[in-house]
């Protein structure tokens, strides 16, 4: 979008959070746009909703704004300008047919409680590590996508001074991956950020071939993310414990030097050797799963993920997708896991077409099935399969479907991986990658995407429905009730 349809659209959304008072932070992800507010009961869900622009909303430790990739940057950068230049939620419908607004109100119930549930010490220290890596993901997707570039290139023999340029503008941020994670572990868990990517840097720096920990000699990068992790982690708690042992006066000379030099050392003399054999590991497991288990390793994390996802334990597959990225070239995981999507829009085209008469939520299904297309679920997650019901079960039906035919085709050889995180559905075809080339990857991954689409479709076609709630969903006089809310706009998601 404009600058001017990106302003427009942060002028609508911040007198509905509660206007500038009430932010006290601005981020965003892929898709989301993230607002930490002071009081996020002054929200007013329905009417966010029922902004064209918007997708959805997902209430957590940040309020989340569901934009899409194509905007959600724009509209940040717009909201950030009104902040620094500033110093009614939807109901049932009437008549009794439930329709989009009803099920909207059920979604954002199931959310709250799903957010209730998320509030235990494990859940919040995933979502910590989620949002270490969450910043990362716009230049771990730029730079896969040129290193798919280049090695297109190669493959076709074209154009060898711009491969050879490609090399570096493609591996540049990843060979300094470590570094940035260790910044933003530290500025997560309230440390000097610079000082934890200082002591992660030992990780990556070229000199430590010298260095001999366990009788083995280290080698630039051992350990990767998950090093960088333990000793940015380790730099916060030096910092904190200097800081409290130093008189004041001498803190700004003391604190920085023992926390860089026992935090390095450490990083050296163990957290290195350690985190290489949890990444070898890690490795390891994943090239097994799919070689001798693929048929049954895509059905249950195709079937599976987005419960894990609405549990908030999807967030420790991050480190695992950055390590295999970092460690092999591309996440096989992310293809398989992106499957729960397809089964999604398989299923919401089967309400769509079983609830003939439910104009609210087929106007619903309408304005999410793009988004989903693209990997954005969230919509139709929230907005109709979740809410219904059995049409979530039977959507989690198709994305254990597209499991299966990516698995199988991982165990007979042909595994495919993504070169980066973040993008699902046909957003990922630009990142794949594979032993048999781009071509061959992206005919797997669509077969996949297919297989998704029809298991979720013919799952819910005839199991996505009892006979009763057919007929409460699709009474005739949905298309009369339900008019009213279409019009008025509250039926957008």
């Amino acid at each position: 979008m404009s600058d001017e349809k990106n302003r427009a659209v942060a002028e609508a959304i911040l007198p509905l959070v509660g206007g500038a008072a009430n932010i006290r932070s601005v981020a965003h992800c892929m898709t989301r746009l993230r607002l930490g507010l002071a009081d996020p009961a002054l929200v007013d869900t329905g009417a966010l909703r029922a902004l064209p622009t918007v997708l959805g909303t997902v209430e957590d430790d940040t309020y989340q704004i569901v934009l899409g990739p194509a905007a959600v940057a724009g509209v940040t950068e717009q909201l950030r300008g009104l902040l620094d230049g500033s110093g009614g939620g939807g109901g049932d419908e009437p008549g009794g047919t439930p329709g989009a607004e009803e099920l909207a109100g059920r979604g954002e119930r199931l959310r709250a409680r799903a957010k209730a549930r998320n509030a235990t010490p494990v859940k919040l220290a995933l979502r910590r590590i989620a949002n270490i890596f969450v910043p990362l993901i716009p230049a771990l997707i730029g730079c896969g996508i040129v290193a798919g570039l280049s090695g297109a290139l190669a493959n076709l023999g074209w154009a060898p001074a711009l491969v050879t340029a490609l090399g570096p503008v493609s591996a540049g941020f990843m060979s300094l991956l470590a570094v940035f994670v260790g910044y933003n572990t530290a500025k997560e868990f309230g440390g000097t950020p610079v000082l934890g990517g200082a002591v992660a840097s030992v990780i990556v720096y070229a000199g430590v071939t010298k260095v001999e920990a366990f009788g083995h000699h280290l080698t630039p990068g051992q350990g990767g993310v998950v090093g960088a992790l333990g000793a940015a982690l380790l730099a916060v708690h030096l910092e904190r414990w200097t800081r409290r042992l130093v008189p004041a006066a001498l803190d700004v000379l003391v604190t920085p030097t023992v926390t860089v030099l026992i935090g390095g050392l450490a990083a050296l003399f163990g957290l290195m050797f350690v985190a290489g054999e949890v990444s070898t590991a890690i490795g390891h497991a994943a090239t097994w799963l799919l070689a001798h288990g693929g048929l049954l390793a895509g059905l249950v994390l195709g079937g599976l993920f987005l419960p894990l996802v609405m549990l908030g334990l999807h967030q420790a597959l991050i480190p695992i997708h950055t390590t295999l990225i970092q460690q092999q070239g591309s996440t096989v995981l992310l293809p398989i896991l992106a499957m729960a999507g397809a089964g999604q829009v398989g299923c919401a085209v089967a309400v769509y077409l079983r609830l003939r008469n439910n104009a609210s939520i087929r106007a619903t299904i309408r304005s999410a099935l793009p988004a989903g297309l693209l990997g954005v679920g969230e919509p139709l997650v929230y907005g109709v399969t979740l809410p219904l019901g059995r049409p979530f079960v039977t959507a989690c039906v198709g994305g254990a479907a597209g499991g299966a035919f990516i698995g199988v085709a991982g165990q007979l050889g042909n595994a495919v991986g993504s070169t980066a995180i973040g993008p699902s559905g046909w957003a990922l075809f630009p990142l794949l990658a594979g032993p048999h080339g781009l071509l061959a990857s992206a005919a797997v991954y669509g077969g996949g995407l297919l297989t998704g689409y029809l298991a979720g479709f013919l799952a819910t076609w005839f199991f996505g429905f009892t006979r009763e709630t057919l007929a409460e969903y699709n009474a005739p006089a949905a298309a009369v009730t339900s008019t009213a809310s279409v019009t008025s706009g509250g039926s957008a998601q």
